[in-house]
C-alpha cells in the first residue's frame, strides 16, 4: 500500500496581487449543480429533476484586525465605500493548501472576485478577545490546479 500524506486544514495562504494576505479562516469553498423539478402530464409518480446551472457560495475571509494598508483592504475598501458610483474592479484570488513541507498542495483561484460584505467581530467590554474582520467575496467561478502541477505525487 502507498503511504499516503494527507494536507492540515490549517496550513494555506491567500494570495492577492502578488501579495500574500494571513488569514485565520477561509469557508465557502464550494461549487453546486443546481436542478430544476419538472412535472410530466399524465405521470404523477415522479418529477423530473434536471440539471441547470453551477452556482457557488461566497467565500469568507476571517482575520485578526489589522492597521490600513494591505492590497485587500484598501481594494475592498474602495470597492464597498464607493458603491456603484466608480467601476468596481474584479481581481483573481489564489488560495493554496501547504504540505508539511510548505510546498502547494492544491490551489484554488477564484476568477473575478469582488468584495460584498465587510464585517468586524461584536466588540465586549466584559470579555478579552481579538476583534475579528470579516471579508466576503463574491466571485464567478474557481478552478482547482491539479496537485500534479507542483511536482507532488501522493500516490
Amino acid at each position: 500500500m502507498a503511504n499516503k500524506e494527507y494536507a492540515a486544514g490549517f496550513y494555506f495562504e491567500l494570495s492577492f496581487k502578488g501579495e500574500n494576505a494571513a488569514f485565520q479562516e477561509v469557508s465557502g469553498i464550494a461549487k453546486e449543480l443546481n436542478i430544476e423539478e419538472v412535472l410530466c402530464g399524465g405521470e404523477n409518480r415522479f418529477k423530473y429533476r434536471l440539471p441547470t446551472i453551477s452556482s457557488s457560495q461566497n467565500l469568507v475571509l476571517k482575520k485578526a484586525s489589522i492597521p490600513e494598508g494591505a492590497l485587500l483592504n484598501d481594494w475592498c475598501s474602495n470597492c464597498i465605500e464607493d458603491g456603484l458610483t466608480s467601476k468596481i474592479t474584479t481581481q483573481d484570488i489564489s488560495l493554496s493548501l501547504l504540505d508539511a513541507t510548505g510546498m502547494v498542495y492544491e490551489k484554488w483561484t477564484f476568477h473575478n472576485a469582488y468584495p460584498v460584505k465587510y464585517a468586524v467581530s461584536d466588540l465586549k467590554s466584559q470579555e478579552n478577545e481579538i476583534v475579528i474582520e470579516s471579508i466576503e467575496l463574491a466571485y464567478t467561478y474557481f478552478e482547482i490546479a491539479p496537485t500534479s502541477m507542483f511536482g507532488n505525487s501522493f500516490d
